[in-house]
């Protein structure tokens, strides 16, 4: 978790600060964070990587990656002498499993992270206040959380807080690949921690359990057939390949991170923000009947509401399709009069799925 190690600062001339990086380790523990680690600022070690990745056209509709391409591999672009780069981890596993399925309705999964409210909406004010810290010791600082144009996973393993596991997810190895990144570049110097070496050996079991095999090799992702970007990022239709490899799925997945071995060290967090957040179990057919209105106020603050009701119910569709029976039929058929035409289409191939299951 959070090291106690003293190490001096770097480079020799900021050795006059007042603040080491026990300081730093102490205001991270202070906010909640689990882990802390520090890397010297420079190009984004897989920069170069990353411009080919794009060229593949790995990264599917997010152009936006490709628009902010040199802040990622640069971050001197984002903050003029930025000496240091801190990273910094919150775990986010919870002990808390879904309620018992006791009438035995077809119920959708959602990812671990999207449990409870949006950790883009409650981690920035303790992120702020560990910049506050450098602050007040005379650093310039930008924070980000990953929104940011900031390649945090590469800074985790350069900074020694993660290495890079086969999927790509980071991996620490006392909080599994349960975590959220957050990065602060700093003009302080700090001296960098060292990398941890890759302890994945010939482990593939994140690779074979992909649902749609978007884990292409080891270390590269093909976006196209993740099911994070389908039911999240996407926006259009779930391409037909993929739909019944979804199974229940209906806001992100799993898969990868279930299985790493890595996980039996991880401990549940008792951080009240991720206490889970009601209407999470509820049949998949019911939320069929939301609409606008009713959608936003069932996922306010929720990291749900980044796929807007048509990106959800379309989802909910698919899901239904695989999973669903002939009591779920009269809601779907209801869907098929729904104003957006992307839940009409979903829903149309859903009552087809469960017919065909039927005869």
């Amino acid at each position: 978790m959070i090291s106690e190690s003293v190490v001096g600062s770097w480079p020799p001339e900021a050795a006059g600060m007042t603040l080491d990086k026990n300081g730093v380790i102490h205001a991270a523990r202070e906010q909640g964070f689990a882990a802390c680690g520090f890397a010297r600022a420079g190009n984004a070690p897989h920069a170069e990587a990353l411009v080919q990745w794009l060229d593949d056209g790995n990264h599917a509709t997010m152009e936006w990656m490709r628009r902010t391409l040199a802040e990622r591999s640069d971050p001197s672009l984002l903050l003029p002498d930025v000496r240091t780069v801190i990273v910094l981890a919150t775990n986010y596993l919870t002990a808390e499993a879904p309620a018992e399925n006791s009438d035995n309705k077809a119920r959708g999964i959602i990812t671990r992270y999207a449990w409870s409210d949006d950790y883009h909406l409650w981690l920035p004010p303790r992120l702020q206040a560990v910049a506050a810290v450098l602050e007040n010791a005379g650093g310039k600082q930008r924070c980000f959380i990953d929104g940011g144009p900031v390649l945090e996973r590469d800074w985790a393993a350069a900074s020694g807080l993660a290495w890079h596991g086969k999927s790509t997810m980071g991996i620490n190895p006392q909080l599994g690949t349960w975590f959220f990144l957050s990065v602060i570049l700093t003009t302080l110097g700090f001296a960098p921690d060292p990398p941890l070496s890759d302890r994945c050996g010939s482990c593939v079991r994140c690779i074979e359990a992909c649902p749609t095999q978007a884990i292409t090799a080891p270390l590269h992702v093909d976006a196209r057939r993740c099911i994070s970007f389908l039911t999240i990022e996407n926006k259009g239709a779930i391409p037909m390949e993929f739909r019944k490899a979804m199974g229940a799925r209906i806001f992100g997945c799993d898969a990868c991170l279930d299985v790493c071995p890595w996980n039996r060290f991880a401990r549940a967090s008792r951080d009240a923000k991720l206490q889970r957040r009601e209407g999470l179990d509820r049949p998949l057919c019911e939320y069929l009947e939301l609409d606008n209105k009713s959608f936003k106020e069932l996922f306010r603050d929720s990291p749900i509401l980044r796929a807007k009701r048509r990106g959800f119910l379309r989802n909910v569709c698919v899901a239904l399709g695989n999973v669903g029976t002939a009591e779920d039929l009269p809601p779907l058929e209801r869907a098929l009069q729904d104003t957006e035409e992307l839940v009409r289409e979903h829903a149309a191939w859903a009552i087809e799925q469960i017919n065909e299951r039927n005869a």
